[in-house]
């Protein structure tokens, strides 16, 4: 069920989501000992690079993080899980450790939301598509092949979904879709773990057009993706990531038109250069989405890789000016 506060703003006004976590925590230049320290001082694999456990062995970092953000103007804020899988975590033989990764990622970002209350502020649970597809093989001399199927997904999906639900989530975000069918699994596991509590959460879904062609990895154009998805209550449907601003703008105008929902964005900070950064400033990809808002293409606008507070405050300002995307429920 759609919390009442969220239901009001969405409609009434334009929603800012935050920005990237993996780019604010390469800014405190941690060691291997602050992915340890506290919990898994004693585990065989190197953990260094395995960001999520931060919400567990530095939660201050990621609360300040958070609060950074929620300062910036954002509405929703995302939580530390987006490779919070057994799927994703067993690159780090740490299964085990997932519940524990999506509760504490789920309830610190929680109570960094109740020390504002300039406004109301939601957390999102980010839901990543884990690093194997379904759709795809990875082996080209066996096209057949699939490292992961759809059941294995579910299971997955169901015991992130159920600790991000009991750490108090407001929101369910799948993000950075690029195969469509890893969707529908986390989809299928929402409604597994919604019909087991016998209540609901809003779901976001957004993807990730892979370049200019305009189609998500797995081949799908945008609309697409949108029709495979449409069969489900949404509280709204957009795309993240692969693109700046400026490229993911004829895609929105495809949901704008089609969906039946509400349309999210969060780009990248322009394209990365030679080595993998991310350059655009704040007041350039804040010009850039002053064309989505103008249009009225959206009603969530947010960052993605590169993106920072200060990107943040600066669409949090343009998207004051402007009135959010009007769509039929």
């Amino acid at each position: 069920m759609i919390n009442a506060a969220l239901k009001h703003a969405i409609e009434h006004r334009i929603l800012v989501l935050d920005g990237a976590m993996g780019t604010m925590i390469q800014r405190y230049k941690l060691e291997e000992i602050d992915f340890r320290e506290g919990a898994f001082e004693q585990h065989p694999l190197p953990l260094k690079g395995n960001n999520d456990l931060l919400s567990i062995t530095r939660p201050q970092i990621i609360k300040s993080i958070h609060r950074e953000y929620l300062k910036a103007g954002a509405d929703i804020i995302e939580t530390n899980t987006f490779s919070a899988t057994t799927i994703a975590q067993a690159d780090y033989h740490l299964e085990d450790a997932v519940y524990q990764i999506n509760y504490q990622s789920a309830k610190i970002a929680k109570e960094v939301t109740q020390e504002f209350n300039d406004k109301p502020r939601f957390v999102a649970g980010s839901i990543g598509p884990t690093n194997r597809t379904a759709s795809i093989s990875p082996d080209v001399n066996d096209p057949g092949f699939r490292a992961i199927n759809f059941d294995q997904l579910v299971v997955s999906y169901t015991q992130q979904i159920d600790a991000l639900i009991d750490g108090g989530v407001d929101i369910l975000l799948i993000e950075t879709v690029f195969d469509t069918l890893n969707a529908k699994a986390a989809l299928y596991a929402c409604n597994m773990v919604f019909e087991k509590r016998q209540s609901t959460l809003p779901i976001m879904v957004s993807g990730t057009i892979t370049d200019q062609s305009g189609r998500t990895l797995t081949g799908q154009t945008t609309e697409a993706f949108l029709i495979s998805l449409s069969h489900m209550p949404l509280l709204s449907i957009g795309l993240n990531c692969a693109l700046g601003a400026s490229m993911m703008r004829p895609y929105l105008q495809v949901l704008n038109e089609k969906a039946t929902f509400a349309v999210s964005a969060h780009p990248n900070a322009g394209l990365p250069n030679e080595f993998g950064l991310y350059d655009q400033s704040p007041q350039d990809m804040a010009i850039q989405i002053e064309q989505f808002l103008q249009e009225g293409l959206v009603n969530i606008i947010g960052g993605c890789c590169g993106t920072t507070p200060e990107h943040i405050e600066a669409i949090t300002a343009i998207a004051a000016k402007y009135s959010p995307r009007k769509w039929k429920h």
